[in-house]
């Protein structure tokens, strides 16, 4: 019998938009299950196409301008202006993205977020009111020091000479604020980890080694950041570190917090209710999801286990699929129908280059085989 099914899936990091992946999984079902009636619902959870997906629902205008790369090379980033509401929309990756730099090139020491303080500062010109920032896929570790600096936070040491670079927050001893700290009446920051700033689960030991920091380097990164928590909650009187979050984009999330009085928030909980997901999902017999790695942080806040969670509760099935998997099966048995991975048709390197291609072949075997 024909089916009604939610096709509502994220990015394949790096390779492939939520948006390809719905059209894509889309014409690998209509092969297998011609009949069935589709919804393609793309989702974001604050990671890499956050602008797109939340700019098309709000059906912003792409902006751009001229700013630099973590590694501070010149480049231009997109981002997305309503001048009917006044409400912007930053995406963190299009100016401080991992996947903008060349791989093993730079050492994450050699990279900070200054350059996202142009998207910042540009949608503030443009008399933005309210200010959406997704910060996921960042290449960077440094607690928001390069977007502070930015937005004209000035670091000095005991001897009052500025710190310049982040592996030199060691020696921070006081803040030097910006005539203006509030750039939005509203500046909400959407996450898509739960992590703090510091410790076992926070920034630099869970997710540096994923930005290219060795072992040997992470206790001096993680020593950096602590110092930068401790000079700011002096100075504040408060502790941001601690905050789910706050250790989201290597430590970005805590420097929106503390350096432009910015709200966090669940990227997948604000798009959601963007896109009325929940009434989506009531009316489907059917749910697939998908991303490129599912693993345990896809349980931590990401889209895909937040869709399964959903669906759990509500008793909808809900499959999903992946360019590839790991880590222990127990946990997903209980939120997905079955999981299928790019991985089990071709080769690691083959579904990166072509991902649309095997995700819609992957889709069809699915869907026959349902």
């Amino acid at each position: 019998m024909p089916l009604r099914v939610l096709i509502v899936p994220d990015k394949f990091k790096g390779t492939l938009t939520a948006e390809g992946a719905a059209r894509a999984i889309a014409r690998g079902w209509r092969q297998g299950r011609a009949a069935d009636s589709l919804t393609l619902l793309p989702m974001s959870d604050g990671g890499e196409g956050f602008g797109q997906v939340l700019g098309r629902l709000m059906r912003a205008a792409r902006r751009s301008v001229q700013t630099v790369d973590a590694a501070h090379r010149r480049l231009t980033a997109a981002w997305w202006w309503d001048p009917q509401t006044k409400t912007a929309v930053i995406e963190s990756a299009k100016a401080i993205g991992l996947a903008l730099l060349p791989p093993g090139q730079f050492h994450p020491f050699q990279l900070d977020t200054f350059g996202l303080g142009a998207l910042v500062l540009a949608a503030h010109k443009a008399g933005a009111r309210r200010c959406f920032v997704g910060l996921g896929g960042s290449a960077t570790n440094d607690g928001g020091f390069g977007l502070a600096r930015a937005l004209g936070w000035r670091f000095v040491d005991a001897h009052g000479a500025e710190i310049e670079t982040w592996p030199a927050l060691a020696r921070l001893a006081s803040l030097r604020r910006p005539r203006r700290r509030s750039w939005f009446s509203k500046l909400s920051v959407a996450v898509d980890v739960q992590n703090p700033l510091l410790g076992r689960h926070g920034a630099t030991r869970v997710y540096g080694p994923q930005k290219g920091l060795p072992p040997q380097d992470l206790a001096s990164a993680e020593n950096c950041l602590r110092r930068l928590a401790l000079v700011c909650r002096r100075h504040f009187g408060k502790d941001y570190s601690r905050e789910p979050g706050a250790g989201a984009a290597g430590g970005l999330g805590f420097g929106f917090r503390a350096f432009a009085g910015a709200q966090l928030a669940s990227g997948f909980d604000l798009i959601a209710c963007r896109t009325e997901l929940e009434g989506c999902l009531a009316a489907a017999d059917l749910v697939i999801t998908a991303e490129g790695r599912i693993d345990q942080s896809t349980l931590m806040g990401k889209a895909v286990g937040q869709i399964a969670r959903h669906c759990r509760d509500l008793k909808i099935p809900c499959l999903a699929l992946a360019g590839e998997t790991s880590g222990n099966p127990t946990p997903f048995r209980a939120l997905f129908h079955s999981i299928h991975r790019l991985t089990s048709l071709t080769t690691v390197r083959c579904a990166k280059t072509e991902p649309a291609l095997w995700l819609e072949r992957l889709a069809a075997q699915v869907a026959n085989a349902l």
